[in-house]
């Protein structure tokens, strides 16, 4: 069965009920051409023969591709939400009506499997187009169950461009209503200047409650977990040179993350119960979610969940080529009421920065206690599995030398600038696409603004940004270059006055700090624009 529905413009409606749990941000990826992206996009049969570049896991090349498990009384249910009209360059956050595709007839949902289709059913590349995030809520829950499922709505599916199914165990399921009203908030990111149309899928398996199996099914209940949890844009920024030993772990090593609040990776456990699933989300430049488990009589808290990253990216990890590592079917972790359940998440920082970064999971817990004791049976957090291999959509990862771009460093001095335009997805002056033979220079300690005149464009804007990246900067763009490596690290934000995800201004000054020397710098949001200005004594 394959059901469609239609996006509809319901910021003013729909937006105060997912916000809290929001995933979004940007990534350092695109190109302007297509890539090499299979024609259906599905996920490969397994990690088995396919390299492995990165991954904390300890022997990520013989992780298990898993499928939901065989159970009777499952039906495969599709569905199908758009048409969405892809304007040039977006990046926004917008929201479904609350008639989005869903099961016709009460029943429990075991697995859920997103993609990003065009409408002859081909995914397009990574580079081009991307879901960067889609979030599945159910506006009509309790108030106990949005209590853990997201704040002012139960948000019971998160996809992100890693694309990791959600699987129960078998014998377990989500209890669906049919007159259970859902909405999607979503994010699409266009990384060209060229428009689009996309459908959202995702495939459900579903056991219907008129069904005997249906008799058997334990009630799972979804718990939102976020480093961030509760604000309206849930990311944080990462340094390059940052953290220890070339990694930094968010919220340990930040600086007072929460204030005097509550710490807002925290769960506190109000009744007894048990864990049976749990995988992570994170962003390029990631290397794990981890879910740890306090109480206060134990001095020390236990892991319980390492999701790892792992990267079939030949740069490292450093792209959207990812997959995460899940749960096993076997999982099952005893939490006793008032114990505290945190989540944290470690990034790269001797590669590259890692602006608008999250660490995310969604952890599916049963009432009552049927699992282990992690303080008394230690669990290896490293027990995993993964729902898919690399994805063919990933496949152009530039970083290759190309005629597009020109070497500014080789570039002679322009005259004197004090404000660079952006429009049309350029940069004026400044731009390295072969427009200038000169690089616009500034005194050392000087003030350089940078103006975009693209973000008032009907009807999403289009935002940019000036993100530092290491000189020329001028190779093949894909979903692994150009990156945020510059020894000296700037970045503007997302010029625009929007909302989450914008900085909520449209200027940027450089630093006047920078030593002189020619600085190359690219949009993390359009990363095929490049730019260099000089500092001069």
């Amino acid at each position: 069965m394959i059901v469609r529905g239609r996006p509809v413009r319901a910021r003013h409606v729909l937006a105060a009920l997912v916000v809290a749990g929001v995933m979004a941000g940007a990534c350092s990826s695109g190109d302007d051409t297509e890539g090499a992206a299979g024609d259906d996009g599905a996920a490969t049969d397994g990690a088995a023969g396919e390299e492995i570049f990165a991954s904390t896991h300890p022997d990520a090349e013989s992780l298990e591709v898993v499928e939901p498990p065989e159970q009777p009384g499952v039906e495969t249910l599709q569905f199908k939400f758009g048409p969405i009209a892809i304007e040039p360059g977006q990046n926004n956050i917008d929201y479904s009506g609350l008639d989005i595709p869903k099961p016709e007839v009460d029943g429990y949902i075991v697995s859920i499997t997103p993609d990003l289709v065009r409408e002859d059913g081909t995914v397009p590349p990574v580079d081009v187009i991307h879901l960067h995030h889609g979030v599945w809520a159910n506006v009509s829950a309790t108030r106990e169950e949005r209590e853990t499922g997201g704040g002012l709505a139960q948000l019971f599916f998160a996809a992100g461009e890693e694309k990791t199914r959600m699987t129960l165990p078998a014998g377990y399921g989500y209890e669906y209503e049919a007159n259970d009203r859902w909405i999607i908030n979503y994010m699409i990111h266009n990384l060209l200047s060229t428009p689009d149309e996309v459908w959202v899928t995702y495939e459900i398996g579903f056991i219907p409650k008129t069904a005997p199996e249906a008799a058997d099914i334990k009630v799972a209940h979804p718990l939102w977990m976020d480093v961030q949890k509760g604000n309206i844009y849930p990311v944080f920024d990462v340094q390059k040179g940052s953290g220890t030993d070339g990694t930094f772990t968010y919220p340990d090593e930040a600086d007072n993350p929460y204030g005097d609040g509550e710490k807002l990776n925290e769960w506190v456990a109000d009744r007894d119960v048990t864990l049976i699933a749990a995988g992570g989300h994170l962003h390029p430049g990631g290397h794990q979610v981890d879910l740890w488990l306090n109480r206060e009589s134990e001095a020390d808290r236990a892991h319980v969940l390492q999701s790892d990253a792992v990267y079939y990216e030949p740069a490292g990890a450093v792209s959207w080529d990812v997959s995460m590592t899940v749960t096993p079917e076997d999982w099952r972790i005893d939490v006793d009421e008032g114990d505290v359940l945190s989540i944290s998440t470690t990034y790269d920082t001797e590669r590259a920065s890692w602006y608008e970064s999250m660490g995310i999971t969604v952890v599916w817990l049963v009432d009552g206690h049927e699992g282990v004791d992690p303080f008394t049976d230690p669990v290896d957090p490293q027990d995993t599995v993964l729902t898919h291999g690399h994805l063919p959509e990933n496949d152009n990862h530039g970083g290759e030398p190309t005629d597009e771009f020109v070497d500014a460093t080789e570039l002679a001095d322009g005259p004197p600038a004090d404000r660079v335009t952006i429009a049309d997805f350029t940069y004026a002056p400044g731009d390295i696409g072969g427009i200038y033979d000169n690089v616009p220079t500034v005194a050392q300690g000087g003030r350089l603004t940078f103006y975009n005149e693209d973000a008032p464009i009907e009807p999403n804007g289009i935002w940019h940004t000036i993100t530092a990246c290491a000189a020329p900067c001028n190779d093949r763009t894909g979903v692994a270059y150009p990156l945020a490596d510059a020894e000296v690290q700037f970045d503007s934000g997302e010029l625009g006055v929007a909302g989450p995800p914008t900085a909520g201004r449209l200027e940027w000054d450089i630093p006047t700090s920078l030593e002189p020397g020619t600085y190359t710098y690219f949009c993390r949001i359009h990363p095929s624009m490049r730019g260099a200005f000089r500092v001069v004594d």
